[in-house]
C-alpha cells in the first residue's frame, strides 16, 4: 500500500514527528509536503543540544507552506501551523489539548523527549493520533510509538535504509509495529493527505 493511500492518513487529529542525527535533511524532504491551510497540527521533537535556542523555526519557515514557529507554554494546540519543541524543555500536549513545556529530566539524556510528546499526546487523541518516526542514534521515540499503536494510532517509520541514523527508526519498527515503513517521499505524500484529509 503506498502512502499516498493510506487509510490511517484519513482519520488523524493530530500529527507528531520524531527525528534526531540527520534530521534536518529528512524533515526538509518531507514539512514542505504540509499545505498552508493544514486541518491538523503538525508538532516536531528533534533531540537539541541544551545551551543554546532552537534555530529550526527560523530554518523552516521560508520552506513551508505552513506557519512554523515554537509554542508557548499553556498555548493551544491549533491546526494551521507546524510547532516545533523548544530547546531544553520537553514538550506535552494537555487533555485540555494545550501545550505544557516541562523541564523535569531527560529522558535517554533528552530534553526535549519525543518519548514525552508521544505518550502525552495519546491521553488526548488516542486513536486518532499520528506518529511519525525518522532518522536518529538512539532508541527515543520507540516506547512512545508502542503507546500511540496500543491506543489505535496509526505509527509511520522512515525505512531504516533510507536513513542517516538507522538506530531509531530500527528501534520504532522493533518494539512499535507500525503500520508503515516508508522512504521520505512516500512519508511526505502520507503527511500531506493526513493534513488535508482529516476527517
Amino acid at each position: 500500500m503506498l502512502a499516498d493511500d493510506f487509510p490511517g492518513a484519513r482519520s488523524c487529529q493530530a500529527l507528531l514527528i520524531g527525528a534526531s542525527a540527520g534530521a534536518v535533511d529528512a524533515l526538509n524532504a518531507i514539512l514542505p509536503a504540509v499545505p498552508r491551510a493544514a486541518r491538523v497540527p503538525v508538532v516536531v521533537v528533534v533531540h537539541l543540544p541544551a545551551n543554546r535556542p532552537s534555530l529550526l523555526p527560523e530554518l523552516f519557515a521560508p520552506r513551508c507552506a505552513a506557519r512554523v514557529r515554537e509554542p508557548e507554554d499553556k498555548e493551544p494546540v491549533s491546526a494551521g501551523t507546524i510547532w516545533f519543541a523548544p530547546s531544553n524543555y520537553h514538550l506535552l500536549i494537555e487533555r485540555d489539548r494545550t501545550f505544557s513545556l516541562s523541564v523535569d529530566e531527560p529522558v535517554k539524556f533528552s530534553r526535549p523527549s519525543i518519548d514525552v510528546l508521544f505518550e502525552s499526546a495519546v491521553d488526548v487523541f488516542a486513536g486518532k493520533l499520528c506518529a511519525l518516526v525518522l532518522t536518529g542514534a538512539n532508541d527515543d521515540a520507540a516506547r512512545g510509538a508502542r503507546v500511540v499503536r496500543d491506543a489505535g494510532g496509526t505509527v509511520v517509520v522512515q525505512d531504516p535504509w533510507t536513513a542517516e541514523a538507522k538506530e531509531m527508526p530500527s528501534a520504532a519498527i522493533a518494539q512499535a509495529n507500525p503500520q508503515l515503513i516508508a522512504s521520505l517521499p512516500e512519508i511526505a505524500a502520507f503527511l500531506r493527505q493526513a493534513t488535508e484529509t482529516c476527517t
